[in-house]
């Protein structure tokens, strides 16, 4: 006994009155789940992957779909191949394939012919500059080759006094139509023409000059205003610098990537710069003025009296300025580190003893602590001889 077909609304999950997009999607999903590519060796997923086929063959057809809500299954039975007696020849599957496995079938997304003006290329290409000119902006002349319409064909690359023709593989749409047989049947697909590349053009006799392309190539200098504010790995767009465009398109752009080179002493983060400064123990102590460098340039901070290592400060507006409004700047945050002092004369140690003994003598803090006295270490060599 022959197993009986489930209602084909049903096996998509979706109401009888649903859409064309709907049961579009309801089908994308339960092929991208059941498909047996996904699923190697699952021979329950693909049944339920050809169940669901041969559902949205019938349902996305809307002459099929008539007859089906009127007859039910009868009104295909009896056809040959397929699943449970249905033909997937007459059914279009490439969109949907094309949407979920890209070039799954061989031939990628269908695509409109397009031999109509495009727009050329984008050229990409980098720039060196320093901390500062990232910050204050600056003006960066670069050199790179690039093309230019041929003036002895006018761009169309073909020997003077011939034109090119229209290609014969496609008929002048730039695009070629195969079908192929897919698991499910046959899928119509469509390709850039190999012969012409998508123009619908053929040369047959090529430009001396340009060798059938159209352009000449040189090598050209070209001014890159570099916007203050600009961060590393950030680029600048210059209109319609780059590759030719096809059919009389415009020109692509160039991208100019801007590296900004290491700094001994800032460092960067968003529009906010950070650094550090030595602070001497005295200043620390007993408070004063030190000199911090910014991109403006020196500026005199006055240190508070008992300042801590590691204390941070805040230079407002001595930051980097915004790539929206150069007049709006971050701020430069300057960390205090205090420096002990290495070589001290002796005059300097005794000094610093007193001191000591008027401020908690800490010095002696541990033997006091423990009730004991010790003698100072003498840190001479002994001599074994008189």
């Amino acid at each position: 006994m022959a197993e009986q077909k489930r209602d084909y609304y049903e096996v998509l999950g979706v109401d009888k009155n649903a859409d064309e997009a709907t049961i579009k999607k309801a089908y994308r999903a339960l092929a991208k789940k059941y498909h047996p590519d996904m699923n190697p060796g699952d021979k329950e997923a693909e049944k339920k992957f050809k169940e669901a086929s041969e559902a949205y063959a019938i349902l996305s057809d809307p002459e099929k779909k008539k007859q089906y809500d009127q007859f039910g299954h009868a009104a295909f039975e009896g056809g040959a191949g397929g699943y449970g007696g249905f033909d997937f020849n007459s059914a279009d599957f490439s969109d949907i394939f094309g949407d979920i496995f890209g070039d799954f079938f061989g031939g990628g997304r269908r695509s409109r012919g397009n031999n109509g003006p495009m727009k050329g290329a984008n050229i990409r290409t980098s720039v060196r500059i320093t901390f500062e000119e990232a910050v204050f902006g600056v003006n960066k002349e670069i050199e790179l080759t690039l093309k230019d319409e041929c003036k002895t064909c006018h761009g169309s690359g073909a020997k003077p006094g011939t034109s090119p023709e229209t290609c014969t593989k496609c008929g002048g749409k730039g695009q070629v139509v195969f079908t192929q047989q897919s698991f499910f049947g046959t899928v119509r697909n469509v390709q850039t023409c190999p012969e012409c590349n998508g123009t619908g053009k053929v040369i047959k006799e090529k430009c001396a000059d340009c060798r059938g392309t159209g352009y000449i190539a040189s090598r050209k200098k070209i001014q890159v205003s570099i916007p203050a504010g600009i961060d590393n790995g950030q680029s600048v767009r210059i209109r319609e610098k780059g590759e030719p465009g096809v059919n009389g398109g415009p020109r692509g752009d160039l991208l100019v990537e801007v590296i900004v080179a290491r700094h001994p002493i800032f460092q960067r983060q968003d529009y906010n710069i950070y650094s550090t400064v030595p602070v001497s123990f005295a200043v620390a102590a007993l408070g004063g003025d030190v000199l911090v460098d910014t991109v403006d340039g020196k500026v005199i901070y006055e240190v508070k009296p008992g300042t801590q290592t590691d204390t941070k400060v805040r230079l407002k507006g001595k930051g980097v300025p915004t790539l929206r409004n150069k007049e709006i700047r971050g701020d430069h945050y300057v960390t205090l580190v205090v420096q002990t002092p290495e070589k001290l004369t002796h005059e300097a140690k005794e000094l610093l003893r007193q001191f000591d003994a008027l401020t908690g003598d800490s010095l002696n803090a541990a033997q006091n602590l423990q009730g004991e006295k010790t003698e100072p270490k003498d840190n001479k060599k002994k001599k074994f001889w008189k």
